[in-house]
């Protein structure tokens, strides 16, 4: 059995990547040139990546995250990329005033929004849930309501503009696994609320694209310090990972799924046999290293 899944599961996930990304797909980074784009979570991991792919194909950036230092230097590399402009605003997700002013900021300086990214997440262990409901209050505001509010305010640009919203979400906010239950409550909260915006924009004859990011183990710095004691799987680069989701976005597509074949691959065994897959990544996990 183990040598049947071995051979089989690679080949389902090179059969569900070729599925999902082999139509033809004219992506050309003259897409992004001079677009107005708003990134969260940008002073490291996958989103400093993504300032830096957009900032090679000369869009203007306005970047956000909560160390105004780190902030600085991503604006500093943006610049010399080749971004059309580069700014910040620092602060914490969780407050309510944010999202106003980044979106005052846009208004006052370019006149518009054409891509709204979020990609910002709040700290949080991965390890038995202790029962803390407040910590999951605290990770539901900045990993969720922070989101709708941000997005909710970018919308009467975004329509104007008939611009995109970048939703970074998780494996996790599709498959509940051991470990994470706060964040992945957070992530499926994510696709629930978004994937019915988009139903309502559509409805609406609102020309704005959401495009939701379904995300596996990916080499980001917070993500391996978290998780390589467990998780024995190599993680994926996140250079690699930040550009899909930039042509994900520019294509206006509906999901993007980085790594393709593993994610693919578990979202399909997880409609078919729930509770095999569920077992499958219990017994993956090296349980001896995690703390109660």
């Amino acid at each position: 059995m183990g040598l049947l899944l071995k051979v089989f599961i690679p080949l389902l996930g090179a059969a569900l990547a070729f599925y999902f990304y082999s139509a033809p797909e004219n992506f050309n980074e003259e897409m992004l040139r001079g677009k107005r784009v708003i990134v969260t979570g940008a002073s490291s991991g996958i989103g400093e990546q993504m300032a830096y792919h957009l900032a090679r194909m000369e869009a203007h950036l306005l970047l956000t995250a909560r160390t105004e230092a780190k902030l600085q230097k991503v604006v500093e590399r943006c610049l010399e990329l080749g971004a059309a402009s580069a700014r910040y605003i620092s602060g914490s997700m969780d407050s309510p005033s944010l999202p106003e002013e980044l979106l005052r900021e846009a208004e006052n300086t370019w006149g518009g929004l054409d891509m709204l990214i979020l990609n910002h997440i709040g700290q949080s262990g991965f390890t038995y849930f202790s029962g803390d409901v407040g910590h999951v209050r605290k990770l539901m505001e900045i990993n969720f309501v922070s989101y709708v509010a941000l997005a909710t305010a970018a919308l009467p640009m975004l329509k104007e503009s008939e611009g995109s919203i970048v939703v970074v979400s998780s494996i996790a906010g599709r498959i509940g696994g051991p470990f994470t239950a706060p964040y992945s409550a957070t992530k499926f909260a994510l696709d629930g609320f978004f994937s019915s915006l988009r139903q309502e924009l559509i409805i609406d004859k609102a020309n704005v694209s959401i495009t939701l990011c379904i995300l596996g183990y990916i080499n980001t710095e917070s993500a391996v310090r978290a998780v390589s004691h467990i998780i024995p799987d190599t993680p994926a680069p996140k250079e690699e990972c930040a550009l899909e989701i930039i042509r994900g976005a520019a294509l206006r597509r509906r999901e993007v799924r980085y790594p393709p074949r593993a994610v693919s691959s578990m979202l399909l065994i997880r409609s078919l046999a729930p509770e095999f897959l569920d077992s499958v990544i219990r017994s993956s996990y090296r349980l001896e290293n995690v703390r109660r």
